[in-house]
């Protein structure tokens, strides 16, 4: 018994390698995703990517499908969404339960003779880390000709770097981390008006992934208001970058921030958080040291020897991710509560908790302020 306890590894639920695919399809321009298993496979995620315009169906394997196959209900669907939608590229991806029973999804394809791409991702969630499922995907999408073979490599690279960053300090770095909610905002945002009143020197640093950055960067924005633009600010946001959406979305956030004023320094693209840590330690190293930091999006990719001496505001949406951070020495930990059902299918920033907090409570100052000048 004691053997088989050391032997557990992570036992609280990870993401699972089907909804990374299913994801990575979308920022592949993928129009309609078929999955090939139960109806109730991926529900939630299946939902919010049609906030994306992605339409997702379904065969809708039942018990009669997991013992004589599925094979031809795949074909059909896979001819009647090309009718339906008319779309100029589809995927079909494998579940669980498709995978067990050996369906094959290639010779599906090869029957249903549709005259546009379709990408066959021969998927389940049975990895331990979910890029497993992005990696197929690309794999597949490389073989179409979709991405080249440099796109795919340096994708590869970036994915088994975000693997370590988790294994190292995020949610697969302990068997078992309890979601907290981190500390109150109202707490961190005035301690954070504190030194900024203070005069103290700060870093804005905005490291998100994907969608994600529609939120967080709205915490870039009103600490860079909150400061009168006197932090230097460093974004994720590169658009010469990325699978098509990725750029897209990197494109309209960094618009919209420069058109508030906020002016930044690159750190990579939305796909390179997992690496944004190299420029960051570059950029800190050539200058003079800084009293704070505000890091929002995936504060736990950036290397603590960058961030020395430094009081640490970090703002993740992961509940699993509190503990991880207060282990690496970030005083200040708070959790935007389901922020990426609120960041699909946007193409605006969407305002946060945090920096809807640190506004209001910089505008209830400057209303006392006033007050005692009068």
């Amino acid at each position: 018994m004691a053997s088989d306890a050391q032997n557990l590894q992570v036992i609280h639920p990870r993401p699972s390698s089907i909804v990374a695919a299913l994801y990575t399809l979308r920022d592949l321009g993928a129009e309609v995703v078929i999955l090939h298993g139960p109806s109730g496979c991926c529900f939630k995620h299946a939902r919010l990517l049609e906030e994306d315009g992605v339409r997702v169906l379904t065969t809708a394997l039942d018990e009669a499908g997991f013992v004589f196959g599925g094979q031809r209900p795949l074909v059909k669907l896979l001819k009647k969404a090309r009718e339906m939608f008319n779309p100029k590229l589809m995927a079909v991806s494998g579940t669980c339960s498709s995978m067990i029973i050996g369906e094959d999804l290639h010779q599906a394809v090869l029957e249903a003779d549709l005259d546009i791409p379709v990408l066959e991702v021969e998927v389940h969630a049975g990895y331990r880390d979910n890029t497993r499922g992005v990696i197929i995907t690309l794999e597949s999408a490389r073989d179409q000709g979709i991405i080249d073979e440099a796109e795919f490599e340096r994708q590869k690279t970036l994915l088994e770097k975000a693997t370590e960053v988790e294994r190292l300090h995020g949610a697969a770095s302990s068997e078992y981390l309890a979601p907290e909610h981190g500390d109150v905002k109202f707490e961190a945002a005035s301690r954070l008006l504190d030194l900024i009143r203070e005069g103290k020197r700060g870093l804005n640093i905005l490291n998100a992934k994907k969608e994600t950055a529609y939120m967080f960067a709205d915490i870039t924005a009103a600490v860079a208001e909150a400061s009168s633009g006197k932090v230097d600010t460093l974004a994720n946001l590169d658009d010469h970058v990325g699978l098509p959406k990725v750029r897209r979305d990197a494109s309209n956030i960094a618009r919209e921030l420069r058109e508030r004023g906020v002016e930044f320094e690159l750190i990579g693209g939305l796909d390179e958080y997992p690496v944004a840590g190299e420029a960051v330690s570059k950029f800190v190293s050539a200058r003079e040291k800084y009293d704070f930091v505000v890091i929002s999006g995936v504060p736990h990719a950036l290397p603590a020897q960058a961030l020395q001496g430094m009081e640490i505001f970090s703002i993740t949406n992961g509940p699993r991710q509190v503990r991880p951070l207060r282990d690496m020495g970030h005083q200040h930990v708070m959790v935007e509560l389901d922020l990426h059902p609120k960041t699909m299918g946007v193409t605006h920033l969407v305002e946060s908790e945090f920096g809807a907090t640190l506004r209001a409570l910089e505008r209830a100052r400057a209303g006392e302020d006033a007050s005692e000048k009068s």
